[in-house]
């Protein structure tokens, strides 16, 4: 697996009542050399014991300056709940 790319990342879903899902990135698949199957190597395990598995997208490779910009709305919307 050394470079290989992975085929798809594995995500966690936090389901939060009256926002927007929270897609937590726990891990990635790799394809068999043969084609018949996949390793799964995982950072983290869900809680609930589901994780799906989605094709990486390129534009998913977050630069800092993007990352700087979720964390500030993210932040934005903790002042928000706390507020209520």
């Amino acid at each position: 697996m050394g470079t290989q790319q992975p085929n798809y990342t594995a995500f966690t879903v936090v389901r939060r009542e009256g926002q927007d899902d929270f897609w937590i990135a726990i891990g990635a698949a790799f394809r068999h050399s043969d084609g018949d199957g996949y390793n799964v190597v995982l950072q983290a395990l869900p809680i609930d014991g589901k994780i799906v598995l989605r094709i990486p997208k390129a534009e998913r490779a977050a630069t800092e300056q993007d990352r700087q910009t979720i964390r500030a709305e993210n932040d934005r919307r903790g002042a928000q709940r706390e507020r209520k």
